[in-house]
C-alpha cells in the first residue's frame, strides 16, 4: 500500500533551503520515493492551515517512507532543512488500499 510523506515548511533562507532542495530527491528515489507536489501555490479550502511549502512524496510502503526518513542519506541533510525553514508539519499517511 502506498504512503505518503507531507510537509508544509516555511521557507527562512532561500539559499540554504535551496541546497537542501537538491540533495533530497536522490535521497528520496534510494527507498521508491517519487515528488507528487513539491512546493508550488498551496490553496486553503477551508480551515485555518496556512501553507507555505507543501510536499508531497509519494512511497511504495509506509515502511519504505520511514527507512527513507531515517536513512544515513537523509539524516545528513536534515540539518539543512532545520537551518532554513521552519517547519509546520511532517506528516506520514497512509493510502488506501486499492
Amino acid at each position: 500500500m502506498a504512503a505518503y510523506v507531507i510537509a508544509n515548511n516555511e521557507v527562512l533562507d532561500q539559499a540554504k533551503f535551496q541546497e537542501y532542495a537538491r540533495a533530497v530527491p536522490a535521497t528520496a528515489e534510494k527507498y521508491g520515493g517519487r515528488f507528487l507536489v513539491r512546493g508550488g501555490t498551496a490553496h486553503v479550502l477551508e480551515g485555518d492551515m496556512q501553507p507555505h511549502r507543501v510536499v508531497i512524496i509519494e512511497f511504495p510502503s509506509v515502511q519504505q517512507a520511514q527507512a527513507w526518513w531515517s536513512s544515513p542519506e537523509y539524516e545528513a541533510i536534515k540539518p539543512l532543512r532545520h537551518a532554513a525553514a521552519r517547519c509546520h508539519a511532517n506528516i506520514l499517511a497512509e493510502g488506501v488500499q486499492q
